[in-house]
């Protein structure tokens, strides 16, 4: 596995607001860009700084794809060495990863208004 994402979801798409999300989408991608595995965990419940910290230590995450994020929380993952994009839109997990590696999906507008 060379890296592994995660895709904050509220049945089963991506959420415009990161702290309600449900569950994560992890999705491992080889060295070839290519998806080798995508599964959907649930986070413990919510805490202000937990997800960054919970997400490194327990699953190795790289990168998140977010619709909304707070800049605090923002903050934190990249603190704890994770890249955030902010302001994806809403879709699949794997086709919002897929698209990243294709380089479509770059870092925008924040979709959360707190």
């Amino acid at each position: 596995m060379s890296r592994r994402f995660a895709v904050p979801c509220y049945q089963g798409v991506l959420t415009d607001h990161f702290g309600h999300c449900e569950q994560f989408a992890i999705v491992d991608v080889d060295e070839s860009n290519v998806i080798t595995k995508s599964e959907m965990i649930t986070p413990p419940v919510h805490q202000p700084g937990l997800y960054p910290k919970w997400l490194r230590e327990e699953f190795a995450i790289k990168t998140v794809l977010a619709g909304g994020i707070g800049q605090m929380a923002r903050n934190l993952f990249e603190a704890e060495g994770i890249e955030v994009l902010a302001g994806v839109a809403s879709g699949k997990p794997e086709a919002l990863v897929a698209s990243y590696l294709a380089g479509e999906v770059k870092d925008g507008s924040n979709r959360c208004d707190h």
